[in-house]
């Protein structure tokens, strides 16, 4: 879950911690738990609302700059680094050739996976972090519980998530995590078998009994648009009648403990009775 524990870099015992974020997930997670002064800077995504659930707050931290070489990070004087898999490969090993303590999270899939992630951060950031990590677990249990509560024995309603990039979400996705809290059947992964994130099969999603399709966007006639002339969407009666539920973009990809977010909104938009 954390290949880049970097044991070969050690803090020192008790020695101050300045932490620089590189990608959007691991500043959901920084800000999470750590204190104000352990932030050194966040990922150049950090205040887009596009992709980040904590804008506002990343709004008072300095920014490493795009495509930044190891100078752009290590000018914030970090003591600890976070990336994930798909970091630059050779931006994380220059950082760890600098001697810099590196955290590399390379599973996010589920909500269990965003647990174990703040409890790895946590552990890097000290004691009290890891009681604070313990406490925003509980509350995210406490609220996904609530959330499984209401929508017991309600039935399924059938989606899909398109996109313009020519692949959609099947299993093993976090899309398919969010059908899995929201009382929604993903078509994608149980009629069309597909997993993670692969080529739509064209012609037989056209049949699919697709209630709700899902899209990111803030208005319901813009997030639609692009699929009304875009085989094979244009010819579901789904995407005609404009039958859909639109998201906050970054709801859609979130990979923290954020993604709650998305389960309550995907819930309330697709069983609207079970929330009066």
């Amino acid at each position: 879950m954390g290949e880049g524990l970097c044991a070969e870099n050690p803090l020192p015992t008790g020695a101050p911690v300045r932490v620089v974020s590189q990608t959007v997930g691991t500043d959901e997670l920084l800000l999470a738990l750590a204190e104000p002064e352990q932030i050194a800077a966040l990922s150049h995504l950090s205040r887009e609302s596009a992709y980040s659930a904590v804008t506002a707050e990343a709004a008072r931290y300095p920014q490493v700059e795009n495509l930044c070489d190891v100078e752009g990070v290590l000018k914030f004087r970090p003591t600890l680094v976070l990336f994930t898999h798909y970091s630059r490969t050779e931006l994380v090993t220059q950082v760890r050739r600098a001697g810099v303590r590196v955290l590399v999270l390379d599973r996010y899939k589920t909500l269990d996976d965003a647990y174990e992630n703040l409890r790895l951060l946590a552990r890097e950031l000290g004691p009290e972090t890891e009681k604070r990590a313990e406490k925003l677990i509980a509350d995210c249990q406490a609220r996904v519980e609530a959330l499984a509560k209401r929508l017991q024995g309600v039935p399924k309603v059938r989606v899909i998530a398109p996109s313009t990039y020519g692949m959609i979400p099947g299993d093993e996705s976090t899309f398919q995590d969010m059908c899995d809290h929201a009382a929604a059947e993903n078509l994608a992964a149980t009629l069309g078998g597909l997993h993670g994130h692969e080529p739509p099969p064209n012609e037989s999603m056209i049949a699919w009994p697709v209630d709700r399709v899902v899209v990111a966007g803030e208005n319901l006639e813009r997030a639609l648009a692009p699929f009304t002339n875009l085989p094979p969407y244009q010819y579901m009666p789904a995407v005609r009648e404009k039958r859909a539920v639109v998201l906050p973009e970054y709801q859609l990809s979130c990979v923290t403990h954020h993604r709650i977010e998305g389960y309550e909104t995907l819930a309330r938009a697709l069983h609207p009775e079970l929330f009066r």
